[in-house]
């Protein structure tokens, strides 16, 4: 139960964190509108990834017994989160000189989630191995893993809607960076976890 947990709480914090469209969007509408504009952004993730999650779900029941398939999905998850983690290492920070059109937060926030790569990839590469390996435990295990992660996805990107909302130059500064570093190397050593695991589902290391 604790290793879902941990998973959880670092791949929300990295997703809530990490610069993509949704945090854009977060920072625009904050400097624009407030932060409660930015919240209504941050709180996106919670309405458009429930048809994914029940998707993934319902394609492990079926997938349940191919060991084979989970292994190559976690080989391929390992792979993304490295790829996000070396990528999370050479951030920089983020601009806040963008503008964006004014009104509807949180419509834009449902539309800028469902219009990006990340939540599907995230779903079909990630999330898929880790579910099944929690559904094999207890239905707890699984709900410990869902609601921590979006516990810190949506809670990281409500306070970073209201650091702005005080402050522009966050994030830019020392503190943000060295916190997004710091993240980038633990998602480094858990896409090496995942591939680890999918070495084991494949059989190709004795777990």
């Amino acid at each position: 139960m604790l290793s879902f947990l941990a998973l959880g709480i670092v791949l929300g914090l990295s997703a809530g964190l990490a610069p993509g469209p949704v945090l854009t969007l977060v920072i625009s509408e904050t400097l624009q509108h407030g932060a409660r504009a930015g919240m209504k952004v941050a709180i996106a993730p919670l309405l458009t990834d429930a048809p994914l999650i029940l998707l993934t779900l319902a394609l492990l029941s079926r997938l349940a017994e191919l060991d084979g398939v989970l292994g190559v999905l976690s080989l391929a998850g390992g792979g993304f989160v490295s790829f996000l983690g070396w990528r999370t290492l050479g951030t920089q920070g983020v601009r806040l000189d963008g503008e964006a059109p004014a009104s509807r937060s949180l419509t834009k926030g449902m539309l800028a989630n469902l219009l990006s790569p990340h939540p599907y990839l995230f779903w079909s590469s990630v999330g898929a191995p880790i579910m099944a390996k929690a559904m094999s435990q207890s239905p707890g295990a699984l709900l410990v893993f869902l609601i921590s992660f979006y516990a810190l996805l949506v809670g990281a990107k409500i306070a970073l809607a209201l650091l702005v909302g005080r402050s522009r130059a966050f994030m830019s500064g020392p503190v943000y960076l060295y916190t997004l570093r710091g993240l980038g190397l633990m998602l480094m050593i858990l896409g090496l976890v995942l591939m680890y695991e999918g070495g084991v589902w494949l059989g190709w290391i004795d777990g």
